[in-house]
């Protein structure tokens, strides 16, 4: 039987994630101290007792679902289950940089590390607030590529993500996304 281990990507956070996980397997809090030490800061803290707003910002939630992701990658091993018992893994966006680290192309330090430096690099290109994304559930990418250019009028919006034939994401300036959002919804949009 061959196993496939696969990471979510940024959208999975939510405040508390991982917080039991670490008190029940050394390993797990071994992996939340290690990032916490690698970024200078205590970013279990905010995971496990912080504002979602703060969690949800790019810089803190990339590295914070890594360190989630690869503390149940830990926890498994103290149970035997190892990343060579695997054939594959993968990660959806982000989460590709916790596949890498699970599969020991980097190390939890450095991922932590290059995930802030992402994160702030993606939190500064579009400030808090101005910029939006939504996922539109139900309809092909032609469709949303359509809906997106009629929502955009002034603005930014655009189809970004193509995840799966009936789920693409939009993104632009936030009052487009809205807007998006809303044709999608009349259009027979399943989810927005």
């Amino acid at each position: 039987m061959s196993r496939a281990y696969v990471f979510p990507g940024q959208g999975a956070q939510t405040i508390g994630m991982g917080r039991e996980l670490a008190d029940a397997s050394p390993a797990a809090r071994a992996v939340f101290d290690e990032v916490d030490a690698a970024l200078g800061e205590k970013l279990s803290g905010l995971i496990w007792e912080g504002e979602i707003e703060t969690l949800t910002l790019t810089e803190n939630a990339q590295p914070a679902l890594m360190a989630c992701s690869l503390a149940v990658v830990r926890a498994l091993e103290e149970k035997g289950v190892t990343m060579a018992d695997g054939a594959f893994v993968a990660g959806h966006s982000l989460g590709e940089y916790s596949a890498m680290a699970a599969a020991g192309a980097l190390s939890i330090s450095d991922t932590a590390r290059l995930l802030r430096l992402r994160g702030q690099a993606m939190q500064s290109a579009v400030p808090v607030g101005v910029g939006a994304m939504a996922a539109l559930l139900g309809l092909d990418r032609d469709t949303v590529t359509e809906i997106a250019a009629e929502a955009a009028g002034d603005q930014v919006c655009a189809a970004a993500n193509d995840n799966d034939p009936a789920q693409v994401v939009v993104s632009g300036d936030k009052a487009a996304v809205e807007r998006a959002v809303e044709l999608a919804k009349a259009r027979g949009a399943t989810r927005a």
